[in-house]
C-alpha cells in the first residue's frame, strides 16, 4: 500500500476529535475515582517505568536515523501528523507475540515486535505506529494500569478507593476495548486511508503478510460477522469478549468503516476538529458516563432473548451497580467534583506492557 508523499498534520489535534463514545464516557468515569491519575503515576514513575525501560534498552534494538531508518522516518512522520510534543523512542524486539505496543506515562515509548515489523508493508507500519502514539496522544497509560492491578488482584480483593471490584472490572475492560477503538481511528488519520488501518488488523488477525491476502475478502467478513443474527451466536461473542482487552479483529474493521461512513473522517480531514484547549468540560461528558454501561449490557441482553434474560439482569445490575457508585462520588448531583489530578488530551503516557496493538 503506497502512501502519499506528503501528509499535512493536524495542528493541536485533540484526541477528543476521534475518540470512541465509548471510550469518552469511560474516562470521564474514571476521572471521578479520588487521587487515580496521581497514585497510579507514581507506581509507573518510581517502578515499572524505569525497570522497563532498561530493559528493552539492554536486549532490543532502539530504532532510529542509522538503525532501521525507513521504520524510524514513518515513527517521525506519525508524531509529526498527530502534532505530538516530541518524537517519542521506539524499539524492535524479538517478542514473543507479534504485536506493538506503547509504555510509559512520563517518558512513553514504543515497542514493536520483530515478527509483526516482517509482515507489514510500508503503510501497515505507519498505521500500527500511529495506533501507539494515539495511546500516548489520549494518555490512556493511567486507567490501563488501574485495570492491570485489578485483575492480578482478583476478585476476592477488594479494588482500592471504595469502587466494587466485579464492576469496576467490568467497567475497564470495556473501556479497555473502547481504547483501541479510538486509536484505530488515529491510525487511519494518521495515513490518510482506512483500508491501510483494515490491512493491518487483517495481518494481526491471519499472521501473515498482507500480500498474501485479499483485504476485499476480509472486508466481506467483517460484513459477515456485523450482519449476524442468531441470538445463541451473539451471547457465545459477548462471554468470549466481555473478559478480553482487545475487540475482534473484524468488529475493529467494522468499526472504522462505520466510523468513515459517518462523516467524522471526513470532518477531521477538512480540518473541523476540537483543539487542545477546547474540550469540553469533564462534567459534560460525565452526564452520559452514568448510564453509559448499564444500557450497554441491558441493549445486548435484550438482543440475546428471553432464555438470558435472569443473567442479563445480573450483568445489568453490575453496570447499575458502577453508576451508583459513580453518583454517589458526584454528590448525585449528575456531575464529578474534582476526583484526583485528570489527564489533558494532549498529555503524554500510554501503554502497559502487555500486548496492546
Amino acid at each position: 500500500m503506497v502512501l502519499p508523499d506528503t501528509i499535512q498534520p493536524y495542528p493541536n489535534i485533540s484526541p477528543k476529535a476521534y475518540e470512541h463514545p465509548a471510550d469518552r464516557a469511560a474516562t470521564a468515569a474514571l476521572k471521578a475515582v479520588p487521587m487515580l491519575d496521581t497514585v497510579v503515576r507514581k507506581l509507573i514513575e518510581w517502578g515499572y517505568e524505569r525497570a522497563v525501560r532498561q530493559m528493552y534498552l539492554s536486549n532490543s534494538v532502539r530504532v532510529g536515523e542509522r538503525q532501521l531508518p525507513e521504520l524510524w522516518a514513518h515513527q517521525v512522520a506519525a508524531c509529526q501528523i498527530l502534532d505530538l510534543p516530541r518524537t517519542y523512542d521506539l524499539y524492535v524486539s524479538d517478542l514473543l507475540f507479534a504485536n506493538a505496543m506503547a509504555i510509559g506515562s512520563q517518558n512513553p515509548m514504543v515497542v514493536m515486535s520483530s515478527s509483526l515489523l516482517g509482515r507489514l508493508g510500508p503503510g501497515e507500519q505507519r498505521a500500527v505506529l500511529a495506533h501507539e502514539l494515539g495511546h500516548i496522544l489520549s494518555d490512556h497509560m493511567v486507567y490501563r494500569t488501574a485495570l492491570l492491578i485489578l485483575l492480578r488482584a482478583g476478585g476476592s480483593v477488594p479494588f482500592p478507593l471504595g469502587i466494587p471490584a466485579m464492576a469496576a472490572k467490568t467497567v475497564l475492560l470495556e473501556w479497555f476495548r473502547a481504547a483501541e477503538l479510538s486509536c484505530d481511528r488515529a491510525e487511519a488519520l494518521v495515513v490518510r486511508d482506512p483500508t491501510i488501518v483494515c490491512r493491518g488488523l487483517m495481518v494481526m488477525a491471519g499472521g501473515m503478510r498482507a500480500d498474501e491476502l485479499s483485504l476485499d475478502a476480509f472486508l466481506a467478513q467483517a460484513r459477515e460477522y456485523e450482519d449476524w443474527d442468531d441470538p445463541s451466536d451473539r451471547v457465545r461473542r459477548f462471554f468470549y469478549e466481555i473478559n478480553s482487552t482487545h475487540p475482534y479483529a473484524v468488529r475493529r474493521v467494522s468499526e472504522i468503516m462505520k466510523w468513515v461512513q459517518s462523516g467524522d473522517y471526513d470532518r477531521i480531514q477538512r480540518g473541523e476538529y476540537v483543539r487542545r484547549g477546547e474540550e469540553p468540560p469533564a462534567q459534560h461528558e460525565a452526564s452520559d458516563a452514568f448510564e453509559f454501561y448499564a444500557e450497554r449490557f441491558r441493549a445486548i441482553f435484550r438482543d440475546i432473548g428471553d432464555n438470558v434474560a435472569r443473567l442479563g439482569g445480573q450483568l445489568g445490575g453490575l453496570a447499575d451497580q458502577a453508576a451508583d457508585w459513580l453518583r454517589t462520588r458526584s454528590g448525585g448531583g449528575g456531575g464529578f467534583g474534582g476526583g484526583g489530578s485528570g489527564s489533558s488530551g494532549g498529555s503524554p503516557g500510554s501503554g502497559d506492557g502487555e500486548g496492546d496493538e
